[in-house]
């Protein structure tokens, strides 16, 4: 039992980290950001088994960390503000071509992050091209450009 509740304490603690962090930490990483995320597993395996490192409490660490991960896909399903909550929702970042800049502020994105969205995805050179840029759940960019006159 003991596995059973240090799994499920661990799964919400790096959710709620992750969750704070933002969601363009897990959208690009870096060679820094694979590093940490190393390191990150390592400090869990560690909490996680404890001093068992048997076979059986690594399988019930498992079963316990994807029960976890259906009970709160299930939970998000039932109550859609938790989902809200926490995977967050779509960002508008530029409309009409202006920069919305307390919301770039806000989820650490900027000029260039967008502009590099827009050359790889419309092609696009310039802010003034780009009628919509959202910054989406998964911390990915889309770009929605103008129309062409």
């Amino acid at each position: 039992m003991d596995a059973v509740l240090r799994a499920v304490a661990i799964y919400v603690f790096l959710l709620i980290i992750f969750r704070i962090s933002g969601r363009r930490t897990l959208a690009e990483i870096t060679t820094f950001d694979f590093v940490l995320l190393l390191i990150i597993g390592e400090a869990t395996q560690q909490g996680l088994l404890g001093d068992d490192f048997s076979v059986t409490n690594a399988f019930i660490i498992i079963v316990t960390l994807i029960f976890a991960d259906i009970a709160l896909s299930l939970f998000k399903e039932h109550v859609p503000a938790a989902g809200k909550m926490l995977d967050g929702v779509p960002m508008l970042l530029v409309e009409n071509g202006a920069p919305l800049r307390e919301r770039m502020k806000k989820a650490r994105v900027d000029e260039y992050d967008i502009m590099e969205a827009a050359r790889q995805s419309q092609g696009l050179e310039r802010m003034e091209q780009i009628k919509y840029a959202v910054l989406e759940v998964s911390g990915t960019i889309s770009i929605v450009p103008k129309p062409k006159e």
